[in-house]
């Protein structure tokens, strides 16, 4: 599998794949999260959430706000098709 999609340069110590990028925001999953349910983590200026994808629910978070969590979540259901295909060619069953 080619990893160049998934952001990966020469060099790298961790697999962070991102997987899209809308504005300042950044839509990731850890290479090593494969055993748990398909999720996205979104980052932005320090502040963390991790959204379960299927269906789509936060599962965590940390210095975002309530009304850009709701934002978020409509991005992650807006996105949610991109995300899981993206998950699944990452972590084959």
């Amino acid at each position: 599998m080619d990893h160049a999609g998934y952001g990966w340069g020469k060099g790298a110590k961790a697999a962070v794949p991102t997987i899209l990028r809308i504005g300042s925001m950044r839509f990731f999953f850890y290479s090593n999260e494969g055993d748990e349910p398909p999720h996205i983590h979104v980052e932005k200026a320090g502040a963390v959430a991790k959204f379960w994808l299927n269906p789509v629910s936060l599962a965590s978070s940390h210095r975002f706000r309530a009304h850009e969590l709701g934002r978020l979540e409509k991005m992650v259901v807006e996105h949610q098709k991109n995300f899981l295909e993206a998950w699944n060619d990452f972590f084959p069953s």
